[in-house]
């Protein structure tokens, strides 16, 4: 199946690059914009798989459209293209609903590998980003906060996953750790997630960590 995308970026030169390297690559490139308010109406209509977004696009932020678009089109993900890598503009990104953040200097082979694992359901981050991500999460988590909520029951092999999903691991490693085929994978995985009402593998780790774990053993035997 085409895994159908958009890309925006203030730049025309850049986005039109991109977006003609990727319908080169095989993707349905299906729209591309120049600002975060266009960004969100066009991807309303066209509903693309995954929205390449940058993040400098004017008053109305990257970060705030990833943010309108993750909460109105649960179908759809975000990647973060940005020519920064800084901690913040990261854990904004990610906060808003963001699958994955890639910087610019990325190459085409790796901006490749990332849209097609980010429209697979992968958490896909610039080498040293993911640790930032967990990292912060971890602190979030040892805060004081209400703990009472009721966690919602997952069976024995979703917790596993989930386990591994919090450690990094992606789809197909988590597959080959489990001596299970990718598609039951993907099966645990979006089932954990309408349980626990999340939407990427970002927010699966995050609530992972914030219940423990990620620390847990990997099997219990």
């Amino acid at each position: 199946m085409t895994v159908s995308v958009m890309v925006v970026d203030d730049h025309p030169m850049w986005r039109e690059g991109v977006a003609r390297d990727l319908a080169e690559r095989g993707f349905e490139v299906v729209a591309t914009a120049g600002d975060a308010a266009s960004a969100v109406r066009i991807a309303k209509a066209v509903r693309p798989d995954v929205v390449l977004m940058d993040l400098n696009l004017g008053e109305l932020s990257g970060v705030d459209a990833t943010l309108l678009i993750t909460g109105e089109l649960p179908g759809t993900r975000v990647l973060v293209l940005s020519a920064s890598g800084e901690h913040d503009d990261v854990l904004q990104a990610v906060k808003a609903g963001a699958s994955g953040y890639l910087v610019k200097s990325a190459s085409a082979e790796e901006l490749v590998d990332a849209v097609s694992r980010t429209a697979a359901g992968d958490a896909v981050f610039t080498a040293g980003l993911a640790g930032l991500v967990l990292g912060e999460y971890r602190r979030m988590a040892a805060a004081p906060g209400d703990s009472a909520e009721e966690k919602p029951q997952l069976t024995e092999r979703e917790t596993e996953v989930l386990r591994l999903v919090a450690k990094g691991l992606t789809a197909r490693q988590i597959a080959n750790r489990l001596v299970i085929s990718h598609r039951t994978v993907e099966n645990h995985v979006q089932s954990t997630l309408r349980k626990l009402q999340l939407h990427n593998r970002v927010e699966l780790a995050r609530y992972a960590i914030e219940h423990g774990l990620d620390s847990e053993p990997e099997a219990q035997r």
